[in-house]
């Protein structure tokens, strides 16, 4: 009696709110949840004739795990989707707490809603229209080699040294979404109180020891809190990025291909979805694993700026 009195009590004060969480619930519920019970994919031979529930069991039940890691181009997948994931992390990081301190730095609001716009335009540029500009930028005779030769150097075959295009990724995912990622970073440095910076031009401090001693450390739980969730989204690759600008360029592989795009190749071509659904699974788990880890780390750094 108690319990139901407490809960009506809840109902009543906050009932609004909860209304407002019942879409999201339900997205949640559909599109997050439900999905999960497809996870038993990985441990079957699937049929499309007998559906999820009614397909056999796969012998030994692990098979289909064993595909990949007998598989010398998933542990190459597996490698380069850590180690590109990694650079855009700490990149990210870098570029859009960089361009966050510099607009607001800025006094002139004309100005900054201009230069905040500019940057903030190719995150809504589609994967497809920025894989065709690469492609024209970087053919024997793009834009990039035209200038090289003007300058009476070789051109450069991008198209065939894969070691130049985890760089050539980076600078890509960089000029797409570093505005649209310094939002929340700018949001933060935009509610520290003025007094702050008032109270240290006073005592004669510039702006580089006010953006050192005031800005960066009221920005360090935002921080920590983005870079954990950027952690959690390591094993997954971005497929539209790599799919648009890559493609099917077989010569680029062994630095750009991706647990993503290998899984949509073995699926496209064999037909397999146990091994990818074993591949998505094992994705899933190492995210898990990854996001424990640097919480508690995050926990050591900042107990207040960890997720949990």
């Amino acid at each position: 009696m108690g319990v139901t009195k407490r809960f009506l009590g809840e109902m009543t004060r906050n009932g609004s709110v909860y209304l407002m969480f019942v879409p999201v619930g339900l997205l949640l519920l559909v599109f997050n949840y439900m999905p999960m019970g497809g996870l038993v994919i990985a441990f079957k031979n699937f049929d499309f004739t007998q559906g999820i529930f009614g397909s056999s069991w796969a012998n030994p039940i692990f098979n289909n795990f064993k595909f990949l890691f007998n598989s010398e181009y998933a542990l190459r997948a597996l490698r380069n989707t850590i180690f590109l994931n990694l650079l855009f992390v700490f990149s990210g990081l870098i570029f859009e707490v960089s361009l966050a301190l510099l607009l607001n730095e800025i006094r002139n609001k004309a100005f900054k809603k201009v230069a905040q716009s500019l940057t903030f335009l190719p995150y809504f540029i589609s994967w497809i229209v920025v894989g065709v500009f690469t492609y024209n930028l970087l053919t024997d005779v793009g834009a990039v080699n035209s200038i090289i030769s003007f300058f009476g150097f070789e051109p450069i075959d991008f198209f065939s040294k894969p070691g130049l295009w985890p760089a050539i990724l980076v600078l890509i995912m960089r000029w797409k979404v570093t505005g649209y990622g310094s939002v929340i970073y700018l949001a933060a440095l935009t509610g520290i109180d003025a007094s702050y910076f008032e109270a240290a031009a006073i005592d004669g401090a510039n702006k580089w020891q006010q953006i050192r001693y005031i800005s960066l450390p009221m920005l360090k739980p935002t921080i920590i809190i983005l870079t954990l969730l950027a952690i959690g989204r390591i094993m997954n690759a971005d497929f539209g990025m790599f799919y648009a600008v890559i493609g099917d360029a077989s010569t680029l592989y062994p630095t750009t291909d991706v647990i993503d795009t290998f899984v949509y190749r073995g699926l496209r071509v064999n037909g397999d979805i146990g091994m990818s659904a074993a591949a998505g699974f094992l994705q899933s788990i190492g995210a898990f694993i990854l996001v424990l880890g640097s919480n508690l780390i995050a926990r050591k750094i900042d107990k207040d700026s960890a997720l949990f």
